[in-house]
């Protein structure tokens, strides 16, 4: 497999003109990182929902997920056109989308011909739940690309070891995380989790964030983090794991080079076998009293 340039967004939530105006946003984002060598570009979990300011007059978290939900389609089509005006693989972060009578948090990943497949969000956030009734997705798939098979875990999903590890275990070498989190308890939570998950899959996780605050949003109205790519914590990667990463709360673009061979040679060559040696599901634990 060869290796793969990304572009990882630090993207500041501004007040756009709607649809039209963060289609704009997003192609000059594209046209940027594939000057610039990317060869795919992942934006945050909600980039997105930032184009419901436009419709709505005041902060309200019901009427901005109504303003996004209906008119993902058209938020989806600024997208795909964006991909393949650029001919770059494009992860545009989330979409509240309604799928049968149910809103569901959905992640496409976007070839550069346009299609399309998607990832939902199986673990909903409280926000999620109690705000905007957002339902639990599908269980986590892989994605075929010319660079292998890749996952994708959105936000919260990355906290969760089995999730990934089930991407991991179909064969995914590289893991995107798009996330969108409005307090560094939250920010720290998945990167943490994310490092954890390279850690132990001997694998790459790349996270992806909002930042800035946006008052006139009640959904995104504060946003912390950093874009950055974690590797294995081992021979031939840095000793913490950290291989490229941004400056917190700043807006930008990260980018990164990564090369799945490497991750072969380590998990062969390795100090230790993480992804090899995973235990199986545990048992429930017994109860052991002191004699």
């Amino acid at each position: 497999m060869k290796p793969l340039t990304l572009a990882l967004a630090q993207y500041a939530i501004e007040r756009v003109a709607g649809v039209e105006g963060f289609g704009a946003r997003l192609d000059r984002l594209a046209a940027e990182a594939a000057a610039r060598g990317a060869e795919m570009l992942v934006l945050p979990e909600y980039a997105a929902v930032e184009s419901a300011g436009h419709y709505v007059a005041s902060a309200d978290v019901v009427a901005e997920l109504a303003a996004v939900t209906s008119r993902s389609a058209d938020l989806l089509a600024a997208m795909r056109a964006a991909a393949m005006r650029h001919r770059l693989w494009l992860a545009p972060g989330s979409l509240p989308m309604p799928v049968g009578q149910k809103i569901r948090n959905r992640a496409p990943l976007i070839a550069p011909d346009g299609r399309v497949a998607w990832q939902e969000k199986r673990v909903m956030t409280r926000f999620e739940t109690e705000s905007w009734g957002i339902s639990p997705g599908d269980a986590p798939a892989v994605f075929a690309t010319p660079w292998g098979l890749i996952g994708l875990a959105i936000c919260y999903d990355i906290e969760f070891p089995a999730l990934v590890r089930a991407a991991v275990v179909a064969g995914a070498w590289l893991v995107l995380c798009p996330c969108c989190t409005d307090t560094m308890w939250g920010f720290n939570r998945v990167r943490l989790a994310a490092r954890a998950r390279a850690l132990e899959n001997q694998c790459y996780v790349v996270i992806a964030p909002t930042v800035g605050a946006a008052p006139w949003s009640a959904a995104l109205d504060d946003n912390h983090g950093y874009a950055a790519a974690f590797g294995p914590v081992d021979r031939g990667f840095p000793p913490d794991g950290v291989l490229a990463r941004g400056a917190l709360d700043e807006p930008g673009t990260v980018f990164v080079r990564l090369d799945p061979e490497r991750l072969a040679g380590v998990r062969a060559e390795g100090g230790v076998r993480n992804h090899a040696d995973w235990p199986p599901d545990p048992k429930p634990c017994p109860v052991r009293t002191p004699a």
